[in-house]
């Protein structure tokens, strides 16, 4: 199986979670969704066009959402769309300042590379560098106050031994860099 193989991320997912939390990882053909169980069905994390960055990123939202939020569909979110305007595309950034975090640790741990999206293609110009620094300084500050949510830390534990990565020297790295 080749680095960022999408298959082993749902087997991760599996042997982390399922036992625990009935819920699956699932590669979808269309966009992202979190679909709750329902009449003993299991919860689903659905990924886009198994995108193993899609996957990563959609673990992460399921990481930081509390039973409630686990009990809608999409968490009980609103998506905005391409061509959101500045003070949309701000907002948008705040919501996704935390997951995207938790991402890129994710993406650390797996050893792949980690890009922040802006997810607004068709809307204003937008400041990747600013996003990307205020992404970081989440992520550091989840590490440093050691608030990283546990199903997170969980998972980023259970990449980290699966790529053969010292989990300790990832969280390292991003504090001697803060």
């Amino acid at each position: 199986m080749e680095k960022a193989d999408y298959r082993c991320l749902i087997e991760l997912f599996e042997n982390c979670f399922y036992a625990d939390y009935q819920t699956r990882l699932v590669a979808g053909d269309d966009e992202p969704l979190y679909q709750p169980g329902t009449a003993g069905a299991d919860h689903q994390v659905i990924f886009a066009h198994g995108f193993f960055a899609s996957a990563l990123h959609e673990i992460a939202h399921w990481c930081i959402a509390g039973a409630a939020r686990r009990q809608q569909v999409d968490y009980g979110y609103w998506y905005e769309p391409d061509g959101r305007d500045a003070e949309q595309q701000a907002q948008f950034e705040q919501l996704e300042r935390k997951p995207q975090a938790i991402e890129w640790l994710f993406s650390a741990c797996a050893d792949v590379p980690f890009q922040v999206s802006v997810d607004n293609l068709g809307g204003i110009e937008v400041d990747r560098a600013a996003f990307t620094a205020a992404v970081r300084a989440q992520l550091v500050a989840y590490l440093r106050d050691e608030t990283l949510p546990p199903r997170a830390e969980r998972f980023a534990r259970a990449l980290a031994a699966h790529y053969q990565q010292s989990y300790r020297s990832v969280v390292c790295q991003f504090l001697a860099s803060a």
